[in-house]
């Protein structure tokens, strides 16, 4: 069998110092390969995954901004709701689509029975008159004094005139304007 000869000297201290091509230089060159597609993958992967936060922190903050407008657009959207639904605001409309309070209202009892006269709105009815604005209630009102007149003397002794009776208006055939109910 052939050996290699030996080297001696100089020779033989470079033989030391350089890698032999034998079957460890053969085993390092996977492990090698494998070691650098591993960080190779891992820096790419780590890239993807910073760009893809980037472009999410940039949808996340696109998205506050569009929030915020569109809170502002409801809060302004609510206060035109809330000026809408004022009782001054309504009763305004209402006179502009010719609409009048309605009058005295009657009631059903449980068996059936009808409490109070029912009446037609007119357009004389207190209730249409504007409603005082906060200034004019704020002055003082001028004293007015009304004169009452004695009631009329009732034929029977017993019946004595009441102060919380009022007049009963008769209804009458023709039915005054109604709303739809909104």
């Amino acid at each position: 069998m052939s050996k290699k000869p030996e080297l001696r000297g100089r020779a033989a201290r470079l033989a030391r110092l350089l890698p032999s091509s034998g079957p460890s230089q053969a085993a390092r060159t996977p492990f090698v390969l494998l070691v650098v597609l591993l960080l190779g993958g891992g820096l790419i992967t780590l890239l993807i995954l910073n760009s893809s936060l980037n472009e999410g922190s940039f949808q996340l903050s696109e998205l506050k901004r569009e929030t915020t407008e569109l809170t502002d657009q409801e809060q302004e959207l609510q206060r035109d709701v809330d000026a809408y639904a004022a009782p001054d605001a309504l009763q305004q409309r209402a006179r502009e689509l010719g609409m009048v309070p309605g009058g005295d209202p009657a009631f059903l009892n449980p068996n059936g029975t009808v409490r109070g006269v029912p009446g037609t709105a007119s357009r004389s009815s207190a209730l249409w008159e504007p409603a005082p604005r906060p200034q004019e209630v704020a002055s003082p009102a001028p004293s007015v004094s009304i004169p009452v007149s004695p009631a009329p003397a009732s034929p029977l002794p017993s019946a004595a005139p009441s102060a919380l009776t009022t007049p009963v208006p008769t209804p009458s055939a023709k039915p005054g304007p109604t709303t739809s109910g909104r």
